[in-house]
């Protein structure tokens, strides 16, 4: 993987436990996909999945410093509750005020951001011009803070962001965090989504919303034909938005390349090792392959 430096050597023959945590986290394929990288490099590691409501995450913490955890992923709702149990933030953390990766540190827990690299990374890879692009973000969790700090560093390109919400105290605190780190930035209630994606050229739902077949929250014909629609919702593949985003002849980034890349740098985190992105991807695909 590119700009990605691996930041510890490799323990031989030591037993290690990581974990997501997360509610919900059933769905999660973190695990099949991290353990997957594990044995693909001989390493004596497994990954599990954690669920921890947010009234038991002081709890769960306290429990992983016990046990010796050597690192867990970080899901919804914790992203951000999840900071004040930690004892340093990497840089990477800080500029989003979010974490999903942490690592035990000599018994200190260290928390990173791979998120930020997870999203801007699929859309580095499509070259896509951020000149005077107008960028719509749906929902105000601790993923869209990621997203805001990547967006943050196109900031001298990109004409403004608008972002919704169903509660607009959190889209009004996501539209401030933007502001802060130098994008424009609008706020509004959910219920205008289809008023902004009609003059987006880049759409990014970062809510659950899909997840279980839900409605797409924007028609067909509220989406601009060429632009690019990014839903960070993995499991369908295809979520409604992104049949939606089909019809409309938009482009499409699948969740999963947000998963595999978040997680391809948590493992170099973890690991100090390059991580096998191929293996992990078929891991997550399974045996039907890239979509199309």
């Amino acid at each position: 993987m590119e700009n990605i430096k691996p930041i510890n050597n490799r323990t031989k023959d030591k037993f290690q436990t990581y974990y997501i945590i997360g509610d919900p986290v059933y769905h999660s394929l973190s695990p099949i996909m991290q353990n997957t990288a594990f044995r693909e490099l001989g390493l004596n590691y497994n990954y599990f999945a954690f669920r921890v409501s947010k009234e038991d995450l002081k709890t769960c913490i306290d429990s992983f410093r016990s046990l010796n955890v050597s690192g867990f992923n970080v899901t919804i709702p914790h992203k951000v509750d999840i900071i004040k149990y930690l004892d340093y933030l990497d840089e990477s953390a800080l500029k989003a005020e979010a974490v999903n990766t942490v690592k035990n540190v000599n018994g200190n827990m260290w928390g990173y951001n791979t998120d930020i690299y997870g999203f801007m990374f699929p859309l580095r890879k499509r070259n896509f011009n951020f000149n005077q692009k107008k960028v719509l973000v749906i929902g105000s969790g601790g993923a869209s803070r990621a997203i805001i700090a990547g967006l943050s560093e196109e900031k001298d390109n990109l004409s403004k962001i608008f972002i919704v919400n169903r509660t607009i105290n959190n889209a009004m605190d996501l539209a401030n965090f933007g502001l802060k780190n130098g994008l424009n930035c609008e706020f509004y209630h959910v219920d205008s989504v289809e008023n902004f994606s009609i003059i987006s050229d880049l759409i990014i739902n970062t809510t659950s919303l899909g997840m279980n077949n839900e409605k797409s929250i924007i028609d067909s014909k509220y989406i601009k034909k060429d632009s690019l629609i990014f839903d960070i919702v993995y499991k369908p593949v295809y979520t409604n938005l992104l049949l939606n985003a089909k019809l409309a002849k938009a482009q499409i980034i699948f969740g999963y390349e947000m998963l595999l890349y978040q997680g391809a740098q948590a493992f170099q985190i973890w690991t100090g090792l390059e991580a096998p992105i191929e293996s992990m991807k078929k891991s997550i695909l399974g045996i039907f392959g890239e979509p199309k």
